[in-house]
C-alpha cells in the first residue's frame, strides 16, 4: 500500500469505529499512526523536490504576519492596501508567484506582512508548491486567513492543511512533560484529573516506540494534544479569520458568518481600520521605554517588544553583542519590585517599563 492508501484505510477504520471508553486507546493508536504517516507523506514530497522547503524571506520589523487563503481570494488587493508593498493584482488564480513582502506601520510598530501564494487542497504533501508556502507560514507570528465572501467553506479546508502540516492556529502547547527512559516502562503522572486513560496515553507512546519514559501531565488532554507533544515538530500560531468582498453582497448574506470573523472589503478599504487594531492587538506588542545611564529615559520612541520578553530579548534587539557584554539593568515599571531595580537576561518585562542597559566597556 502507497502513504496515501494506509492514510485512507486508517481514517476509514476510524470513521467507523464507534467512540467510546472501550475504543478509546484503539482510537489513539489509529489516530497516532495516522499522524506519522502524514509526516512521513511530507518528508516524501520534500524529498523529491530536491530537498527545498521554503522560500528565501528575510524577516524585518518588529512581528511578522502571513496572508494565507485560496487563490484569488484579494490578498494581493489587502497587502498593497495595508503596506508599502506593490504585489501584483489580477482575477485569475496564482497571480504571486513569490513572497511579496509589505511593511505596515502602526502604532509606533512596523509590522512585516507577507504575501504568499495562494494554498489549495493537498498542499501540506506538496501541492502547487504547498510545502514551500507552509514553511513560510510556520515562521511567523501571526497568520490571516482570508476567505472569498461567497467561498466561507474554504475556511475549513485552510484549517485542515495546517492541522496537517504540524500548524496550530489558536491554540497553546499542551502542559506536557515527556522524558525519555533506558528502562522501567512508561511512568505517568498528573496533577489534574484526566480524561484519556492510562492504556491510551502507553498506546500513543507506543506506536512512536517510546516503552520507557516518564510523563508529566499538568491539565486535562486529548489523544491528538499527546501525539502533538510526542511528534515534537507543531509549532502553535495565532490566527484571525478575515471575510473579503463584503461590498459584494447584502446584510442579509453577511448574517450567516461568525461574529469573530473580520468582515472587510480590500478593495473598497472597508474595515481595514478594524483590521489593524486586531492584528496589533493579537500581536501581543509591549512598549519598552531606554533609559541610558545617568540620562533621562526616552518616552518619545519606545522600544516595540513582545509580551514574555526578557532583558536578553532586549539585549539581543539592540546589538549582537550586547548580551555577551551584559552585566545587569535596571528597571522601573509594573516588572520591578522597586524603583531601579537591579536585574538580570532572565528577567521579563511588561508594557511601560523604563529600562537601563549597562555592558562591559
Amino acid at each position: 500500500m502507497t502513504l496515501e492508501e494506509e492514510i485512507r484505510a486508517i481514517q476509514e477504520e476510524m470513521d467507523k469505529t464507534q467512540k467510546n471508553k472501550a475504543t478509546e486507546h484503539h482510537l489513539g493508536r489509529l489516530k497516532a499512526k495516522m499522524a506519522r504517516l502524514k509526516d512521513d507523506l511530507i518528508k516524501k514530497a520534500i524529498s523529491s523536490k530536491g530537498g527545498t522547503e521554503g522560500y528565501s524571506v528575510k524577516k524585518s520589523g518588529d512581528a511578522t504576519v502571513t496572508l494565507v487563503g485560496f487563490p484569488s481570494v484579494g490578498k494581493s488587493t489587502l497587502i498593497n492596501k495595508l503596506t508599502d508593498a506593490h504585489s501584483e493584482v489580477g482575477s485569475y488564480d496564482f497571480t504571486t508567484l513569490d513572497v511579496i513582502p509589505g511593511i505596515m506601520e502602526y502604532k509606533q510598530a512596523k509590522i512585516q506582512i507577507l504575501d504568499l501564494p495562494g494554498l489549495v487542497k493537498g498542499a501540506s504533501a506538496g501541492r502547487g508548491r504547498g510545502r514551500e508556502v507552509i514553511s513560510v507560514i510556520r515562521g511567523c507570528d501571526l497568520i490571516l486567513m482570508i476567505i472569498d465572501v461567497f467561498n466561507y467553506q474554504q475556511l475549513k479546508v485552510l484549517e485542515d492543511e495546517l492541522y496537517d502540516a504540524g500548524i496550530r492556529i489558536n491554540q497553546r502547547p499542551p502542559d506536557i512533560t515527556i522524558t525519555k527512559l533506558i528502562k522501567g516502562g512508561v511512568t505517568i503522572t498528573s496533577t489534574v484529573e484526566l480524561s484519556i486513560d492510562h492504556e491510551t496515553i502507553k498506546t500513543i507512546l507506543g506506536e512512536y516506540k517510546m516503552h520507557n519514559a516518564l510523563v508529566n501531565i499538568r491539565e486535562d488532554i486529548t489523544a491528538d494534544q499527546l501525539i502533538d507533544v510526542v511528534r515534537g515538530n507543531r509549532v502553535y500560531i495565532p490566527a484571525i479569520t478575515i471575510i473579503n468582498k463584503i461590498d459584494l453582497v447584502d446584510k442579509e448574506h453577511m448574517k450567516s458568518f461568525p461574529g469573530e470573523a473580520l468582515k472587510i472589503s480590500a478593495d473598497m478599504e472597508s474595515g481595514l481600520d478594524a483590521l489593524r487594531d486586531e492584528i496589533y492587538d493579537r500581536l501581543g506588542f509591549i512598549n519598552i521605554y531606554l533609559k541610558p545611564q545617568g540620562e533621562a529615559a526616552d518616552m518619545d520612541v519606545p522600544l516595540i517588544m513582545r509580551e514574555g520578553s526578557t532583558v536578553g530579548d532586549v539585549c539581543d534587539r539592540l546589538h549582537k553583542d550586547f548580551r555577551r557584554k551584559f552585566r545587569y539593568a535596571r528597571v522601573w515599571g509594573d516588572s520591578a519590585k522597586h524603583a531601579g531595580q537591579r536585574v538580570g537576561l532572565d528577567h521579563g518585562l511588561e508594557d511601560g517599563d523604563v529600562l537601563t542597559v549597562i555592558i562591559q566597556k
